[in-house]
């Protein structure tokens, strides 16, 4: 997922994709370990989206503790 598609949500929407995407991530773990997964490629992305997730939540709460 790129970054203005995640900028563009609240973070109650961020929290919530973040959520989803550690349990696709601990599920593609699950499928490597068996050998079911044959595009180990995803579980990189996904790991690269749940760290953008991360930057932008600590990003809105710094703009939200210098606002106040």
């Amino acid at each position: 997922m790129d970054v203005q598609t995640l900028r563009a949500k609240n973070t109650e929407a961020l929290v919530r994709e973040m959520e989803e995407a550690q349990i696709r991530l601990q599920e593609l773990r699950f499928h490597v370990s068996s050998s079911q997964l044959k595009d180990v490629r995803e579980i990189r992305e996904l790991k690269r989206t749940i760290a953008r997730i991360k930057t932008l939540l600590v990003q809105g709460k710094k703009d939200t503790d210098k606002t106040t």
